[in-house]
C-alpha cells in the first residue's frame, strides 16, 4: 500500500464498430446508443478541445444502451469529473463499439469511473428528456444512485475555474466572429466605449 488513492484506469476490450460520426451534439451517439439497447463503448473526441490535446479520448461504456462508466484518457479522471472534463463545445468524433456484457464486467466493477445514468445526457448534451428516457431505462439499483452522481458532476464544473474561464473566452470569441461576419463590429465597438465611459 503506497497511501495513494489514483482512479482506476479503464481497460475495455476492442469493440465491433457500429457507427463513426462528427456530430455537434453527443445526444445524438447517446440516444443511438440508448435505442440500440448497446452493451459497448462509445468513444467521443472533441474536435476544437479547449481541455483535451492530441489523441485524447473520452470513452462512456453502456449496459443495454444505459451508460455505466466514464473515462478520460488525458487526465485519467473518471466517473463525473470525467463527464465534467468532457463537456465542451462540439463537433466530437464519436464511434459506437459492441462488445459482449462479459467481456465488460470486470471494468463495469469500478465503481470509481461509475456515472449516474442520466448523467452523460445532462452533462454532454443538455438533454433532460434523454436523460430521463435513460433513467426510465436504467436498473432500479442504478437509479438510487443519480442525485448524489449529479451533485458530484455539478460540483466538479463548478470547481474548475480554468474550464469555466476558456468556455467563456470561446464563447466571447465565437460572438466577435459572428459579429464580424453580419457587420455588427461597429456596433461591438461603440458598445465597449460605452463600457468604457460608464466605468
Amino acid at each position: 500500500m503506497n497511501g495513494t488513492s489514483e482512479p482506476p484506469e479503464l481497460r475495455i476490450p476492442r469493440g465491433n464498430l457500429l457507427r463513426s460520426r462528427v456530430v455537434s451534439d453527443v445526444g445524438t451517439t447517446l440516444s443511438r446508443a440508448l435505442d440500440r439497447e448497446l452493451t459497448g463503448y462509445a468513444t467521443l473526441v472533441p474536435q476544437e478541445t479547449l481541455l483535451l490535446s492530441g489523441e485524447a479520448k473520452g470513452v462512456l461504456t453502456f449496459a443495454d444502451g444505459v451508460p455505466v462508466l466514464a473515462y478520460n484518457t488525458v487526465t485519467d479522471s473518471g466517473g463525473p469529473d470525467a463527464l465534467a472534463e468532457l463537456a465542451v463545445p462540439g463537433p466530437y468524433r464519436a464511434e459506437l463499439y459492441a462488445v459482449d456484457a462479459e467481456a465488460l464486467e470486470t471494468a463495469h466493477e469500478e465503481t470509481a469511473l461509475r456515472v449516474a445514468p442520466g448523467a452523460a445526457a445532462t452533462e454532454l448534451a443538455d438533454d433532460q428528456a434523454l436523460a430521463d428516457r435513460t433513467r426510465a431505462a436504467a436498473p432500479d439499483d442504478r437509479v438510487d444512485d443519480e442525485t448524489e452522481s449529479d451533485t458530484d458532476a455539478v460540483a466538479a464544473f463548478l470547481e474548475d475555474d480554468e474550464r469555466i474561464a476558456a468556455i467563456r473566452e470561446q464563447a466571447r470569441d465565437e460572438a466577435r466572429s459572428r459579429a464580424e461576419e453580419w457587420g455588427f463590429e461597429d456596433a461591438l465597438a461603440d458598445a465597449a466605449e460605452s463600457d468604457g465611459r460608464d466605468g
